[in-house]
């Protein structure tokens, strides 16, 4: 009898033990576990995007006489153009496609290599090839846009998708937060970025969520076409293999753990 006993007793341990086992770990859940002890001086940064090859960019050359800027202002025909005014307003814009070489084709001036460049550094370069085609009165205002700035979240979050970004400036937290943030399955200290650079040379890089050191990261800002994935913990893979099996095993772990229990009540 009081073998049979300290079996239903040990029945249950081992029940508990088996049920507890299979809840995951909450220690790696919080973002930023070590944000006391982090460094921020060296995140005074403002991050500018760099263009790459496949962006696409509208450019705008603004000047005092209209008809000065009309030759660097590329359209797109449309019936619902009736003067010239609107014909270069942003909206009507002809876009242009960087090159694998980095260039683009501008009106006048021919190739531009802009690949590399920030969109200050493209507008500064591009004022200063226009200006021999003006009078010295002109002081035209070059504005550049990248209107294809998009970035891609998959794997374990709320919303997985590509995302257009209209500021064309995005950390890694606020690219997760567009995408819904990471569900509990979600392993946060092993997100993979996925770049590509300007020479198509392709890299994955491995980033912890876990420790606020990733604000000084040099991947905490994303660049244009970068692809985030965010990799399933042990328990999402585990459902994933188990399926509809996982639901079976827990209820016969719940029965066993009542079964002992009424044994043991029984048979103290």
């Amino acid at each position: 009898m009081k073998t049979l006993k300290n079996f239903c007793l040990y029945g249950i341990v081992l029940a508990l033990v088996i049920c507890f086992t299979g809840c995951g770990s909450t220690k790696n859940v919080a973002y930023f576990q070590n944000s006391n002890s982090v460094d921020l001086t060296t995140s005074k940064m403002l991050y500018d995007a760099r263009i790459m090859p496949k962006d696409q960019l509208t450019i705008t050359v603004s000047t005092t006489n209209d008809a000065a800027a009309v030759p660097f202002n590329l359209t797109v025909p449309t019936p619902y153009t009736t003067n010239s005014r609107s014909t270069y307003s942003q909206a009507m814009l002809q876009t242009y496609l960087v090159d694998n070489e980095g260039k683009i084709n501008f009106p006048i001036v021919g190739e531009l290599k802009v690949g590399g460049l920030t969109k200050s550094e493209a507008e500064n370069m591009i004022r200063n090839k226009i200006l021999p085609y003006m009078s010295d009165v002109e002081k035209p205002i070059v504005t550049v846009r990248m209107t294809g700035y998009q970035i891609s979240v998959l794997g374990e979050v709320a919303r997985p998708g590509t995302f257009t970004v209209s500021r064309e400036k995005i950390t890694v937290l606020e690219a997760l937060a567009q995408a819904g943030d990471l569900t509990i399955y979600g392993v946060r200290n092993n997100v993979q970025l996925i770049r590509e650079d300007a020479n198509g040379q392709k890299a994955i890089y491995f980033l912890n969520l876990n420790d606020a050191n990733i604000i000084n990261s040099p991947y905490y800002y994303l660049q244009q076409n970068d692809v985030l994935y965010v990799t399933p913990n042990k328990v999402k893979a585990q459902n994933s293999s188990v399926g509809s099996m996982t639901t079976l095993w827990f209820s016969a772990t719940s029965i066993l753990i009542s079964l002992t229990s009424l044994l043991y009540n029984i048979l103290k």
